[in-house]
């Protein structure tokens, strides 16, 4: 019964008026006298931001918030894959051979996710991590690897909550809602990188369309909370044994590796 009721209060609520008239608030100057109030709900770090909560003309500005020079560390080891993003390592495992992937109990399929037929098959076998961001996190998106952009998409429309109840009680929101996709190819393989649109807000903004990517280098950004799936082909990644979920990380801390040949499973 909730569920159903949860997920109708949902479609009701995210149409293409409600999203655009909370989009259009976001980024007008109406929405500026609830920035200081919002920074001290979620307890911003305003030590780290570039320039002060003050200069912000719009949420929308402080949803997309740079950081100051070096307020991020990046890996530099030449086989560390990092975190694209500050959040929460909420789930990470294997795909499986009927390309599923199992995130808090519920199964996805990467076909489904992805909508490409020709970028399924390499992952299958390979891993996954699921990264999500709350309203409270900085929500720049950053390079997990260094390689080259073989491919960029963009797939579905709306967007559902990707937070606890949303992956409980949603309509499978990873694999449904709108989604802006990168795949990139490094020295052992393709990692495809899913940004996925949050409740209302479905703007992924690509900011750096270069053809090829640095490790922690900005580009692309969300301009509300949400989530990133990281997919990864088979014998080409290890995920760090410090890590555990649900875990926070940050933009430029290791989480994995990129495996050699000669870690590789037979």
């Amino acid at each position: 019964m909730f569920q159903s009721l949860y997920r109708m209060f949902i479609e009701l609520t995210n149409g293409r008026l409600s999203s655009g008239a909370l989009r259009r608030f976001s980024c007008s100057k109406w929405s500026r006298p609830l920035i200081s109030s919002y920074a001290n709900a979620y307890k911003l770090n305003k030590g780290e931001i570039d320039g002060e909560i003050d200069t912000f003309m719009t949420l929308h500005d402080l949803f997309t918030r740079r950081l100051k020079a070096g307020a991020r560390e990046i890996d530099d080891h030449v086989s560390a894959v990092v975190s694209p993003v500050d959040g929460v390592l909420e789930d990470f495992g294997e795909v499986t051979s009927e390309s599923r992937i199992s995130v808090k109990g519920k199964v996805y399929s990467i076909k489904e996710m992805l909508g490409a037929d020709t970028a399924v098959s390499k992952y299958i076998g390979g891993k996954y991590m699921v990264l999500y961001l709350s309203p409270s996190h900085y929500h720049r998106i950053h390079a997990p690897v260094e390689g080259k952009v073989v491919d960029r998409w963009v797939i579905g429309k709306k967007s559902y909550p990707v937070n606890s109840m949303g992956m409980k009680y949603g309509r499978s929101p990873l694999s449904k809602n709108y989604r802006n996709i990168t795949e990139v190819q490094h020295g052992s393989g393709h990692v495809v990188i899913v940004k996925v649109g949050a409740m209302f807000v479905n703007s992924i903004v690509i900011t750096d369309e270069a053809k090829s990517l640095s490790r922690g280098q900005e580009f692309a950004y969300f301009s509300f909370g949400s989530t990133v799936v990281l997919l990864f082909e088979k014998n080409t990644f290890k995920i760090a044994e410090s890590k555990s979920v649900p875990s926070d990380v940050r933009v430029g801390e290791k989480v994995g590796y990129i495996m050699k040949e000669s870690q590789k499973e037979g």
